[in-house]
């Protein structure tokens, strides 16, 4: 469900401790709670919104639109990742990031509230830049607490993953139950308050991380502000005529060339760095199992993505959602998949640590397909499930329950292993850039994700299983290629475990 970016620069860390951790880790821990809470407690709530009747205090737009929004909304916040890393790196450290960003975050979300088209997307676009300034850099600052490195900095890590999935269930859940209660706009207040405690709790806090995340990276060339400032400066013109109705942004369109963009853009930096980055034969070889991965990682966020997408349009039109007499919001079943998360994390480590002992643990290739596999059941189950919609039945909560529960497998097979493989398969003045590109898969996926979520069509009931169908394809020919292809790629990766 959330990946991790470590930046390691070796820093002085903070010198207080608690239960045997640096107590900036819990600074950070709050902080990602906070923001996690309102990042997926909005998107539980996302698309509902986007599609409900003007009448009931939605926007009343078509699926298809929503869907491509709702896909451009979740991929730009990992792109953007790439410039928040980058002004953080040679401009004002992560420290200042991570407070900009979660300043940006709240006064987005606060836009939200008003629930006008124009100021609503220009809400979505201000989180946007929010999420891309404090994701990566708040995870930098956790790996700056732990200069030796080691055990005790994946324990910190392991710490950290639970606030995020703390954050990501207690959003899921709340937020829709709030707006379920008080309507859409005040659903929209919660995740601000949200972030604003997050940024309480962070200021009050922020001395424990003594000097982590201050200072510019040492190995970092000085950046200039001047193409920063004239990226914003075209985003920011582009939003005001689009505010002022001066010009009409097709969602659809712009869905469909960002696709496009991002895998031109891979493509490119893949050949460069096969063909001209003066790789030696080893390296290449190991190259090729990098693409294999970044296709899988694609392939994997387009699907599980359906999460807020199709998912939730879902469990909103045809799921009988009555529990003792209380109707569930749509959005809280969204809340499933991190409680999974939380609940087997700790079983598959000890799984991986158990078969490594025994000289057994699987490949990153292997594990790639694992979670691919697990994505296409989970679609197999929905496909049966739209099966009897189509016979005009609404279908209990369980069917999405039990997907979430294959879905939260699969991640935990592919999402954990992947930034730390894809660090392991180049040379060390490569791991940025590769960095980089992991963000990109993920932007790519899940702005996929939209775009297959708007080939439903409400008017066209029979495009339900169609779409599940055609992506537990996509699951299962992806993880069955991955799985074939593992002895090869393992042969291309010698000593890289």
């Amino acid at each position: 469900m959330s990946r991790v970016l470590e930046s390691v620069v070796l820093v002085a860390p903070a010198e207080r401790e608690l239960f045997g951790q640096p107590r900036g880790l819990y600074t950070l821990f709050f902080t990602e709670m906070w923001e996690r809470f309102t990042y997926y407690g909005m998107r539980a709530m996302l698309i509902l919104f986007m599609v409900d009747a003007i009448s009931h205090g939605g926007l009343g737009i078509d699926d298809r639109t929503a869907s491509s929004i709702y896909g451009l909304y979740l991929g730009c916040g990992y792109l953007l990742a790439l410039l928040g890393g980058y002004i953080a790196d040679r401009l004002i450290g992560q420290q200042r990031a991570v407070l900009a960003g979660g300043v940006l975050i709240m006064i987005g979300n606060a836009t939200l509230i008003s629930g006008t088209p124009q100021v609503f997307f220009l809400g979505l676009l201000i989180n946007v830049f929010g999420v891309g300034l404090l994701k990566p850099n708040i995870s930098a600052i956790v790996a700056q607490l732990y200069p030796e490195g080691g055990s005790r900095r994946d324990a910190g890590f392991s710490i950290f993953y639970m606030g995020i999935n703390l954050g990501s269930f207690l959003g899921s859940l709340l937020v829709p139950l709030f707006a379920a209660k008080f309507g859409w706009h005040w659903g929209f207040a919660l995740p601000a308050v949200g972030m604003l405690l997050g940024l309480v709790q962070f200021l009050k806090t922020r001395r424990y991380l003594g000097t982590c995340g201050v200072a510019l990276a040492p190995d970092a060339k000085r950046g200039s502000w001047p193409p920063v400032v004239v990226f914003l400066a075209a985003i920011g013109a582009v939003a005001a005529l689009a505010v002022t109705g001066t010009i009409s942004l097709n969602a659809n369109a712009i869905s469909a060339a960002t696709s496009g963009l991002i895998g031109i853009l891979a493509c490119a930096y893949f050949i460069y760095l096969i063909f001209f980055a003066g790789l030696t034969h080893e390296e290449r070889n190991r190259a090729y199992v990098l693409i294999a991965l970044f296709i899988g990682c694609a392939i994997f966020f387009a699907g599980y993505e359906q999460m807020g997408a199709s998912f939730n349009l879902f469990a909103q039109r045809y799921t009988e959602r009555h529990l003792f007499g209380w109707e569930v919001p749509a959005g809280v079943l969204q809340a499933v998949n991190p409680l999974f998360i939380i609940i087997f994390a700790p079983v598959l480590a000890g799984l991986w640590l158990i078969l490594g002992r025994h000289n057994r643990d699987l490949s990153a290739p292997a594990k790639f397909a694992a979670g691919l596999i697990f994505l296409g059941l989970g679609f197999l189950v929905m496909y049966v499930a739209a099966g009897y919609v189509l016979g005009g039945q609404k279908v209990a909560m369980t069917w999405l329950v039990a997907t979430y529960l294959l879905h939260s497998w699969g991640e935990l097979c592919l999402s954990p292993v992947g930034l730390s493989s894809m660090t392991k398969l180049v040379p060390t003045r490569f791991v940025g850039q590769v960095l980089g590109v992991w963000f990109m898969a993920t932007a790519l996926g899940t702005n996929l994700a939209g775009r297959l979520s708007g080939d439903y069509d409400a008017s066209n009931l029979e495009s339900l299983p169609a779409l599940f169908l055609k992506i537990f394809w996509w699951g299962a020919i992806g993880g069955g290629l991955m799985l074939l292809l593992t002895p090869w790629l393992k042969r291309l990766m010698p000593g890289v475990k």
